[in-house]
């Protein structure tokens, strides 16, 4: 391992002042060069408030002084912008024809799985006007940063969040906008936030095939998008067209969702279809796409998600549906 690595190991783990986060994290050093002893790191200062700077300097050059090939360190500051620190290596959007389908459910659910398996993860919630990620995760705080860029918030299980409730003075605060300005919200939280070094950003679509999903697809390098549906004839029309216009833009379907697809009767242990027979399998059919998995109508997952408590949530059908789809990632590889 060379000196430069060294210093770059050494320097991974220093946290972002006020942030939660490490320089590793938030893919933050940006060149390294050792000579006779004396070092000369350069450092992104992307979304840090200038209060916090000296401190990260001095921090900085404290933890590569610790070297033994390094007798001096000097520190330098660039400004750099967030969308060029960003390094995500799936990016999945949730979409469904129409809303009350549990889109933001399966969102959040999907996050969380795969924290749970040590990812690095974040949800970017595009629903501008209906945002209701922080909600189930118990999020009521202001994200922080600088005019460089915005730091999101950490969940409970350091999944990062952004979402439009996180910037309201008041979570039932309406917004009131039009097409064009929801578009913009929805790029500044791709472009001007700083996601940092991620395995996945789940991005929470509104339902729809408006311009907030246009936006999406358009801007953002999909790995891919999942289609939620519920079991009734009139889900299952509108779930074709999101289909149809993920196709029309290039991007994959990954697989479908049937969400509220039945109720288990604790007592028999018989699945009751409130809803209907399941469409999961027409619905893969016409998607071209597999069905990733049925959850079914969870008193305790309702429950826990209005406590802001959904990390905590765990199942069988969850685990199965996280579980396919990791197969049809990996398929891709």
């Amino acid at each position: 391992m060379s000196i430069e690595e060294q210093v770059r190991k050494s320097l991974e783990k220093v946290p972002i002042p006020g942030a939660m986060r490490s320089l590793g994290q938030m893919n933050l050093v940006r060149s390294i060069e050792v000579k006779d002893g004396k070092a000369k790191i350069t450092l992104a200062s992307t979304a840090i408030p200038s209060q916090y700077h000296s401190w990260l300097k001095d921090k900085v050059a404290r933890t590569a002084n610790e070297l033994p090939e390094v007798a001096e360190a000097a520190v330098e500051l660039t400004e750099v912008k967030p969308k060029e620190l960003n390094q995500i290596q799936h990016t999945i959007a949730v979409m469904s024809g129409k809303g009350g389908v549990g889109k933001s459910l399966v969102a959040s659910l999907l996050a969380t799985a795969f924290a749970r398996e040590g990812k690095d993860v974040g949800i970017l919630d595009a629903d501008i006007t209906g945002p209701s990620i922080p909600k189930m995760f118990g999020l009521n705080v202001h994200p922080t940063g600088s005019e460089t860029g915005i730091l999101p918030i950490l969940s409970k299980s350091g999944i990062e969040v952004m979402s439009m409730n996180l910037l309201l003075p008041s979570e039932d605060e309406a917004v009131i906008w039009r097409g064009p300005l929801m578009s913009k919200a929805i790029t500044q939280f791709w472009e001007e936030v700083l996601w940092g070094r991620l395995d996945y950003l789940i991005i929470d679509l509104p339902p729809g095939t408006g311009d907030a999903a246009l936006t999406v697809m358009q801007t953002v390098p999909l790995t891919g998008v999942i289609d939620v549906f519920t079991p009734q004839d009139l889900t299952t029309m509108v779930v074709r067209k999101a289909v149809k216009m993920a196709r029309k833009m290039n991007v994959r379907v990954l697989g479908v969702i049937e969400n509220m697809s039945y109720l288990l009767l604790s007592e028999t242990g018989k699945k009751l279809e409130v809803f209907g027979r399941s469409k999961g399998e027409e619905m893969a059919k016409a998607s071209e796409a597999p069905l990733l998995g049925r959850l079914p109508i969870d008193p305790d997952l309702a429950r826990l998600c209005d406590e802001g408590e959904i990390e905590r949530y765990s199942s069988v059908a969850i685990s199965e549906i996280f579980a396919s789809l990791v197969a049809v990632l990996n398929e891709r590889k």
